[in-house]
């Protein structure tokens, strides 16, 4: 038995589908703890390749139970256009899935609030999928007017919250954003029929988990976002809306901290970001596109292109520190493959001073500037390696240099988007 977290280490996007995919094979149960549609997962399985944005990726490994845990904002609608896709490939999730009845509701009015207000913030904005998820946990700590998956169950009571909720956000839509409200009878309609077909799926999964890891069986709990879009120990105010760290697994999941044997992060081989906020190691020049172009850099969600940079260490202390990081997983080790030569941050300068952790402080990190350490590129392919002492010698001795100075262990390296294409160390 063992229970496992697999997370992203920096700002998201660092190919955690692919390390939860072929985990899976060694697990039970996968679950999701956190966030909502706005997390894309992409996994290539042969020829077949798939986006998830609320199943878990070991879904379309069709042995084993998938579990949408409580800390999930859900949108039903987002979750049955997943559902479809992969009974097309011929993939059914029923009696595998499990949606938790703690998980709170996504409706069309939490995305069309985030929209109003992304665009009346204009160049300030933090820049969001606009997928409702901030306005979502907004109204599940406001409490009055969260909904609940299990409120999907009551005909009685969920056309009451939504309408009271419809009237109360229509206001705001109007007075505030001066824009049109939405439509409560059409919505009401909408959610008892999404409601209905959601009924078998919806269980106490906090229940379900803990019975199974009593039962003996491995669990594998699967990050949306990254450690650096954390609501608390992120880059704030450029995060996500809920807790992306280990931490957050327990509570968006029921389970206790006593649990989990081993947490592994996922570090992308070089740093890549998508919106606003500081990045000490961007590289605004040919270099920075030039990976993106390699790395086909652009998100799975949002199609929009990501800022790129070298690896950073700081960032990796933090994550270490924060996820009590066992191991890391690096990913995309192939888009490097070209590179003549490779830069790893080791620490920041700030005023002549030298900072060895990620700070807090927005404006305090906007001030620092990466001090490099240069290694020799391998040039030359990988994706073909499958055992890691036959990879070049300078590909080794980066890899061996980033856990050196980050001060974790590497578990497993990624060398393609293909499950195959994976080196357990």
């Amino acid at each position: 038995m063992a229970v496992r977290i697999v997370l992203g280490a920096q700002w998201g996007d660092e190919g955690k589908a692919k390390i939860v995919d072929y985990l899976t094979t060694d697990s039970d149960v996968v679950v999701r703890y956190q966030g909502g549609a706005n997390a894309g997962h992409t996994i290539k399985a042969g020829d077949l390749e798939f986006v998830f944005h609320l199943i878990p990726a070991g879904i379309v490994h069709q042995d084993k139970a998938c579990v949408v845990g409580n800390g999930v904002v859900l949108d039903p609608a987002a979750l049955f256009q997943e559902v479809d896709e992969l009974e097309s490939k011929g993939i059914s999730v029923d009696g595998r899935l499990f949606v938790s009845d703690r998980a709170h509701l996504v409706l069309p009015y939490h995305k069309a609030v985030e929209e109003a207000n992304e665009k009346k913030i204009g160049d300030s904005a933090i820049g969001t999928t606009l997928r409702g998820i901030g306005p979502t946990y907004q109204d599940k700590i406001n409490r009055s007017t969260g909904i609940r998956v299990g409120d999907l169950l009551d005909a009685e009571l969920l056309p009451e919250k939504i309408r009271a909720n419809v009237r109360e956000k229509n206001e705001i839509l109007k007075q505030v954003y001066g824009v049109e409200g939405l439509e409560e009878v059409q919505l009401i309609e909408e959610y008892m029929a999404l409601g209905e077909r959601l009924t078998p799926y919806i269980t106490d999964t906090s229940v379900y988990l803990n019975d199974a890891i009593e039962a003996g069986k491995s669990i594998l709990f699967e990050g949306s976002q990254g450690t650096l879009l954390d609501i608390d120990h992120g880059s704030y105010p450029y995060v996500t809306s809920s807790n992306t760290t280990a931490g957050g697994a327990c509570t968006g999941a029921g389970i206790g901290p006593m649990r989990v044997n081993e947490v592994v992060g996922v570090v992308k081989a070089y740093t890549t970001r998508v919106g606003n906020g500081p990045f000490p190691t961007e590289l605004n020049d040919e270099m920075g596109q030039r990976i993106r172009d390699i790395g086909h850099e652009y998100g799975a969600t949002t199609g929009r292109p990501r800022r790129c940079g070298w690896l950073d260490v700081v960032m990796l202390g933090l994550a270490r520190r924060i996820n009590g990081l066992s191991s890391m997983a690096v990913t995309r080790v192939d888009i490097l493959d070209e590179l003549e030569e490779i830069k790893i941050c080791t620490h920041y300068e700030r005023n002549g001073q030298r900072v060895d952790h990620f700070p807090g402080d927005l404006n305090v990190l906007a001030e620092c500037k990466p001090v490099y350490e240069t290694l020799p590129g391998w040039q030359t392919p990988t994706p073909h390696i499958r055992s890691y002492g036959d990879l070049p010698e300078n590909a080794r001795r980066y890899l061996e240099r980033v856990s050196e100075l980050s001060r974790i262990p590497i578990s497993i390296v990624s060398v393609g988007p293909d499950r195959e294409e994976t080196i357990v160390v």
